[in-house]
């Protein structure tokens, strides 16, 4: 028998061991129980051994929500591989650069996905294995020469007999970030436990696990039904089905292809849900919407919480839910994809403006990145929300973002999380007040105005172009273009909207567009993003 670490394969298959015949997933009409769940796993996990899939292999991970997601995850853990999330948004040049640049040597996929794969195929040539998920969709396998995904479980050993894994195992989880293309961020198996998951602790009065085997006694004693809302794509949702999955839960899925507060409600009266974690206003608005066009079409009496990180969850939304459910509590984490769980709000605002407030401790501090050296704040200062401790261990492929991420302050390495955030007078709790950067946080997805900007500027009638962010009372934020139009031309938001698209994914193309006489810039030549939010604030030449 191998040694037990704190990986997340090994406390997976522990759990299961522990609680074979209870739900683990359901996902729409389909679910599994630990036991099927563990075995599937391992049937892919051995199908990818014999194709050549081993420690350190980077295997994509291209689909909609559905139980097959997590089995491959899970697949990928047992045999040290490495998972790599793709984005089912993306379009050509952005998908083709995760491609590239995750080294990806497999993927298993939507089947719906092959003519987009197809695309991009020849510039991604360490690609050998494709695994196609049935979606409803009837596209060739033939095309990418891909293996389906039933048949690759078939005949295939549901033994765990792989080789001793490391906590130092890693997850890349791939992340929008204020760069333009995704960046790739690598998560320790043990780190991302303890920062994401808190240690397995999340659900038992036992506290955080102390040694891997402490998860077997975490499992709950009667289990919770928690949905989760967002793609697993997405790393809020991939922690939170861990955090079940390791506790002996049932993981529910949103299985449409969207998100309707009417289907959600209906899901969540069908499994019962306990918690149902979700990602700020984009999310919260059209479940509070159906819930008051319709407040007595369903028994919501399981439901005893609402979770909420990743994106800005307004005091307005939390009160109505409050009202809504009236014996349930709210939370608010704090977080991002390098940084994990980073807090909960605590509901008390001590500064005009902030989201909410943490405690300080010896892994979360307040960094003044501005001076050399660089170092803690004092009380009262401003600076960067930062987290030392269980952290990633860099970038993937990128050393110079790594360096400007990871820094050092009195010998300890700290995550810079982009943040904005100040050390209150007390010393004590940290205001976190969001993005310092130009980086549109819009129901979570987070979109970098450069890349819209291009995408823009191949507009034959635009001849330049700044994009900035503006409220939003659903997203909290949208994308908004401030353009300057050819002389003789003009535009419509319809048109600026098709051609972006063929560019970019579609959450990122403006929802608003003015067209102003001339752009301003900077004395040294950058774009005067200030003076492009103050015009789109104004309405100023908003076109329809």
């Amino acid at each position: 028998m191998t040694a037990k670490d704190f990986n997340i394969a090994d406390m997976f298959e522990m759990v299961a061991g522990e609680v074979p015949d209870r739900d683990a997933i359901v996902c729409g009409d389909n679910r599994v129980t630990y036991q099927q769940l563990d075995e599937r796993s391992s049937q892919l996990a051995h199908f990818m051994q014999s194709r050549g899939i081993k420690t350190g292999s980077h295997v994509g991970l291209y689909m909609y929500n559905c139980i097959e997601y997590l089995e491959a995850v899970i697949a990928c853990f047992k045999l040290r591989a490495v998972p790599i999330n793709v984005n089912y948004r993306y379009v050509n040049e952005e998908l083709l650069y995760i491609f590239d640049n995750a080294d990806m040597v497999a993927c298993v996929h939507g089947r719906e996905f092959i003519p987009a794969i197809k695309e991009i195929k020849h510039a991604a040539p360490d690609i050998e294995l494709f695994i196609s998920v049935e979606d409803g969709f009837d596209n060739d396998l033939a095309e990418i020469d891909a293996v389906e995904y039933e048949a690759s479980l078939s005949g295939q050993p549901t033994d765990n007999d792989f080789e001793e894994r490391s906590g130092d195992d890693l997850f890349i989880l791939y992340t929008g970030g204020t760069t333009g293309m995704p960046k790739g961020v690598m998560w320790p198996h043990k780190n991302v436990f303890v920062a994401a998951m808190n240690s397995g602790g999340h659900f038992s009065p036992n506290g955080p696990c102390e040694v891997p085997e402490d998860i077997k006694t975490r499992i709950t004693e009667h289990p919770l039904n928690g949905i989760a809302l967002a793609p697993l794509m997405h790393g809020a949702s991939w922690w939170y089905a861990c955090i079940q999955l390791l506790a002996g839960n049932k993981l529910v899925l949103n299985h449409n292809r969207s998100l309707k507060g009417e289907e959600v409600w209906d899901i969540v009266e069908k499994e019962k849900c306990n918690t149902v974690q979700i990602v700020g206003d984009a999310m919260a608005i059209p479940l509070i919407d159906a819930y008051e066009a319709n407040p007595d079409k369903w028994d919501l009496s399981s439901v005893f919480n609402i979770g909420s990180g990743g994106a800005v969850f307004s005091v307005a939304k939390q009160d109505k839910f409050k009202e809504i459910f009236p014996n349930c509590f709210i939370t608010n984490a704090f977080g991002s994809s390098e940084s994990g769980q980073m807090g909960m709000d605590s509901g008390e605002k001590k500064t005009e403006g902030g989201l909410g407030n943490v405690v300080k401790s010896d892994f979360m501090s307040v960094i003044v990145e501005d001076e050399s050296p660089m170092r803690h704040a004092n009380a009262g200062e401003n600076g960067i929300f930062s987290r030392a401790g269980h952290i990633p261990v860099g970038y993937y492929n990128d050393p110079e973002k790594t360096a400007k991420t990871f820094v050092e302050v009195d010998g300890k390495i700290w995550l810079l999380t982009g943040d904005a955030a100040k050390l209150e007078d007390d010393g004590q709790s940290i205001s976190v007040f969001g993005r310092g950067s130009n980086c549109i946080n819009s129901g979570g997805e987070k979109i970098f105005p450069e890349e819209v900007e291009m995408a823009l500027k191949a507009h034959p009638n635009i001849y330049d172009a700044l994009v900035v962010d503006t409220p939003d009372e659903r997203f909290g934020s949208k994308v908004t273009a401030v353009v300057e139009v050819r002389e003789g031309t003009d535009l419509t938001l319809d048109n600026v909207q098709e051609e972006a698209r063929k560019h970019i994914a579609g959450y990122k193309v403006p929802r608003e567009l003015h067209v102003v006489e001339t752009i301003q810039r900077l004395p040294n030549g950058k774009p005067d993003y200030k003076a492009a939010k103050a015009y789109a604030l104004s309405k100023a030449g908003l076109v329809a």
